[in-house]
């Protein structure tokens, strides 16, 4: 059964995405410790949050800190803080490369902590989002935004879905697809 997270606010800097089967609950916010709004933390929370302004990731060291560039908020450095690629430190154009070299920005890859390369796509497969794909060219994870026209009842309807195949890489492709998120946000 693949990991199918709820993004709540469908928002770049800060979100909860908890898995509708209540197994997996990850926080992605500005990062409390940096001098700058351009500092994102990626956390691996206990249980579901209950309001708005929940502050438990105060209490828990983060997985992974995205540390966006300078004013123009290009891209700097990933520090990935835990296991299995603890304190390892790559800038984000190393880490999450173009895959032609003179292809667009919104088409990267990514060697992710199982020691395999993967690459995001960016609407081009199956209507979704963002699409990751394996180097056999099998979509590992998705993800999607509510369509404008859609109501919404109770959820959000932005969601990310990783195989279950995949649920070990989480951490990778949650950072990874904020990076690419950012790119895009930002038209780097």
């Amino acid at each position: 059964m693949p990991f199918t997270f709820e993004d709540r606010t469908g928002q770049l800097k800060g979100s909860d995405y908890d898995d509708i089967y209540d197994r997996m609950f990850i926080r992605v916010t500005p990062y409390p410790h940096a001098c700058s709004n351009a500092t994102l933390a990626i956390y691996v929370m206990g249980r579901r949050s209950t309001r708005h302004a929940d502050m438990r990731h105060l209490e828990r060291h983060p997985s992974v800190v995205l540390e966006f560039g300078g004013p123009s908020l290009g891209l700097g450095t990933i520090h990935f803080l835990k296991p299995p690629a603890a304190n390892v430190s790559i800038p984000m154009n190393n880490y999450l490369r173009k895959t032609a070299l003179f292809g667009g920005s919104l088409s990267r890859k990514f060697r992710a902590s199982d020691g395999r390369e993967y690459r995001w796509l960016h609407k081009t497969i199956d209507d979704h989002e963002w699409s990751c794909l394996s180097e056999e060219n099998y979509i590992i994870a998705h993800y999607d935004l509510r369509p404008p026209n859609v109501p919404a009842y109770g959820v959000s309807g932005n969601t990310l879905t990783i195989y279950e195949a995949y649920s070990h890489l989480c951490i990778d492709i949650f950072a990874s697809l904020t990076i690419m998120r950012h790119i895009s946000e930002n038209a780097l």
